[in-house]
């Protein structure tokens, strides 16, 4: 069978499973920006808290559910070796694992409580940040939770419900907002709080529909997870984390550097930061949509090795980098030709929007690039590979990506676009490795 006739057999089963993983992680993206605009009447200390309550919570939970995405390996690879039991095992490890880091990862977050009151954080902002974490840390365990049946799930094609899932804990999200911070519905007004118990509730609502949907998946089967042993398996849970370990670290890197550069930019004038953080924003958006179709990638080619599929594998990875070139080509697209546009859907104000559209015309350059690190990231791990994707992070943003970015912005007073000039050629140089490193493992698998 020829090459197109190959990636034409991959491509809809491939697009089965992206199309619902990326609108998950754009659902995701949703609950956060609903959150941001139901704040905005409470007044500017409440959007400052809620924010940066949010970006004391994203590192270190997704450091905690990083830790899972081992689970992509070890189920796909069984999946495809038709070894549902193997599945099951992984599942009652992954849980395991997640009670374990939810407590880990709550004190984590609990601690940097101090470490805000003793940088000057303003006193204002301080005394709503402290109950909003408060109520943000009953949502951890059923969130690392859901990632472990969130896995499982993908792994075995079950991925419909996730979207149904995500979908619907928006609209309790928004509803909880609604009732929460404004006191309807016959509850209390709790301002900004009340946004964070929200968000809990939205993500104790999401991890008891995965478990229904495992819980119905089994009934099918005659329940046979609960013959099982539940004991933890210490040998499995090592395996997960040393697959999941530079998952984790990986994320680490790369959110440090962009906190780091957000302090750069804060050193600028309020334009050049406005328009930077706009500029985030729209990106974080499309790299939704290859991160979707990464976790597909993940799948289909661990499924593929499973079954021990060499050419299953290479089509797998090959067809899910050209979907994901297809879509971000196009992003980038138009990122060069209608920047203005984009950035005036944020914002009317003419210092932002020039900057702002200088900003996207350059993130233009990285977005093909973009897309080809994290789904061929993706691939790897389908392999079984998590330290590739990690050292190309580490090298790629930290070697070689900030001592541009400082260069450019400060040493050649290029300002804000200096930043992201740094930042794209970060990208073009990790998302060149990755494919090549790809290619150089199929060479051992295909011949």
């Amino acid at each position: 069978m020829s090459p197109i006739a190959n990636l034409r057999r991959e491509f809809r089963p491939m697009l089965r499973l992206a199309v619902p993983l990326a609108l998950a992680e754009l659902g995701w993206m949703a609950m956060g920006f609903v959150d941001i605009v139901m704040a905005g009447p409470l007044g500017p200390a409440a959007i400052g808290a809620g924010s940066l309550a949010n970006m004391l919570f994203y590192p270190i939970v997704i450091f905690g559910t990083g830790m899972l995405l081992g689970m992509d390996t070890l189920v796909a690879q069984a999946f495809g070796a038709k070894d549902i039991e193997d599945c099951r095992r992984t599942l009652i490890s992954g849980l395991w694992m997640a009670l374990g880091l939810a407590p880990v990862l709550a004190t984590a977050l609990w601690l940097t409580l101090p470490l805000l009151r003793s940088t000057g954080t303003n006193p204002r902002v301080m005394a709503l940040v402290v109950p909003y974490v408060k109520a943000l840390l009953w949502g951890i365990p059923p969130l690392v939770c859901y990632s472990a049946l969130r896995r499982y799930l993908q792994a075995m094609n079950i991925v419909k419900l996730l979207t149904f899932a995500v979908i619907s804990a928006n609209l309790v999200n928004l509803t909880g907002d609604w009732a929460l911070m404004y006191g309807h519905l016959g509850a209390r007004a709790m301002g900004l709080t009340g946004s964070a118990w929200s968000t809990s509730i939205a993500r104790a609502y999401i991890g008891a529909v995965l478990a229904g949907a495992v819980l119905w998946e089994e009934r099918k089967a005659g329940n046979p997870i609960f013959r099982m042993s539940w004991r933890p398996d210490f040998a499995r849970i090592r395996r997960l984390s040393r697959l999941g370990l530079p998952v984790a670290m990986q994320i680490l890197i790369e959110g440090g550097v962009f906190g780091v550069v957000t302090v750069l930019a804060a050193r600028l004038d309020e334009a050049s930061l406005a328009a930077h953080s706009l500029a985030v924003n729209v990106v974080s958006i499309t790299y939704m949509v290859p991160l979707g179709i990464s976790s597909a990638a993940a799948v289909r080619v661990g499924q593929a090795a499973g079954r021990k599929d060499g050419h299953g594998i290479a089509i797998a990875g090959w067809t899910a980098l050209l979907l994901s070139g297809l879509f971000m080509g196009s992003s980038g697209l138009a990122l060069a030709l209608v920047p203005r546009w984009i950035v005036w859907v944020y914002t009317r104000n003419a210092a932002v929007i020039g900057v702002g559209a200088g900003l996207l015309r350059i993130a233009a350059l990285f977005q093909l690039f973009d897309g080809f690190q994290v789904v061929a990231g993706g691939a790897l791990r389908g392999l079984g590979d998590t330290r590739s994707p990690m050292l190309a992070h580490l090298a790629g943003y930290w070697v070689i990506g900030m001592p541009v970015v400082y260069v450019a912005c400060f040493t050649f007073g290029w300002g804000a676009p200096g930043i992201w000039v740094g930042l794209s050629a970060a990208l073009i140089l990790i998302g060149t490795a990755l494919v090549w490193v790809w290619r150089w493992r199929l060479r051992g698998i295909v011949g």
